[in-house]
């Protein structure tokens, strides 16, 4: 049985894709419709099931949208993480879990905020450790873009969320497509990355990451309720910088765009 589902791309444009159960030879010519939201570069770390799940979670979201009820991010901004930076390109991984579902807030990329609105708790946390590691000021705004711009990936693992009700798409497929995409990343053969792991959620991705290939850092999550529990003294920011350095690989400035 198929069926077929109308979603807007990126330029508002109309968009029809065909739900079905995903066979390998079928990713292909799904590629040009798909690319529209994912680039290709992103869309080739996803394995066949993955790809069915990101059908899915689109297709939910999407349900959710059309149902009245209010998804964050924006459409336009799901996809953000992967917009910003290729995986040729990307030097550290920092995983969050779901988007802010505070009107406003969600940007697409993890505990980044838009200019404009105040850093929530676990980025104001984030600026205090990264203030204690390199002497970096906190900013006034959340606007993490220039990280990303750097290589960073500020990636979620549900991409989506209904506004005021955290985790409420945690099961609708994403985590099975960002497991894909760390997992892509985090193989053995390619250029040395760090994955930053704040929190028990995240940790739970470390084995899908060779860490004789790549640094694996963890430490307590960033949210008020566990960031006293090490977080503010991790360090990890200069550590992702001497870890780059001596393998001979661009270092990040984390320093804040004002």
């Amino acid at each position: 049985m198929y069926s077929r589902l109308r979603i807007m791309d990126f330029f508002g444009n109309p968009a029809w894709f065909t739900l079905s159960k995903f066979r390998s030879a079928s990713v292909i010519p799904f590629y040009p419709i798909m690319s529209n939201f994912l680039p290709t570069p992103w869309l080739e770390l996803l394995t066949p099931g993955a790809m069915v799940h990101l059908e899915r979670a689109m297709a939910a979201a999407e349900r959710e949208t059309a149902s009245g009820k209010h998804v964050f991010p924006p459409r336009a901004e799901w996809f953000a993480a992967f917009h910003h930076v290729a995986p040729a390109n990307v030097r550290a991984v920092i995983l969050g879990q779901d988007p802010y579902p505070t009107r406003g807030n969600a940007m697409g990329l993890a505990f980044s905020v838009p200019r404009g609105f105040k850093p929530p708790a676990s980025l104001k946390n984030i600026y205090k450790a990264l203030q204690n590691d390199l002497a970096i000021p906190p900013a006034a705004h959340g606007d993490l873009r220039n990280w990303a711009a750097q290589g960073v990936l500020l990636l979620n693992s549900v991409l989506t969320v209904e506004e005021g009700n955290p985790n409420a798409h945690a099961e609708i497929g994403w985590r099975q497509v960002t497991d894909a995409v760390i997992a892509g990343l985090g193989r053995g053969g390619q250029t040395p990355k760090v994955f930053l792991l704040w929190g028990a959620y995240a940790q739970k991705k470390a084995p899908l990451i060779d860490a004789q290939q790549h640094l694996v850092l963890i430490a307590a999550h960033p949210s008020p309720l566990s960031a006293r529990r090490g977080f503010f003294d991790c360090k990890h920011f200069s550590q992702v910088n001497t870890f780059l350095r001596r393998r001979g690989l661009v270092t990040v400035d984390w320093m804040i765009s004002p």
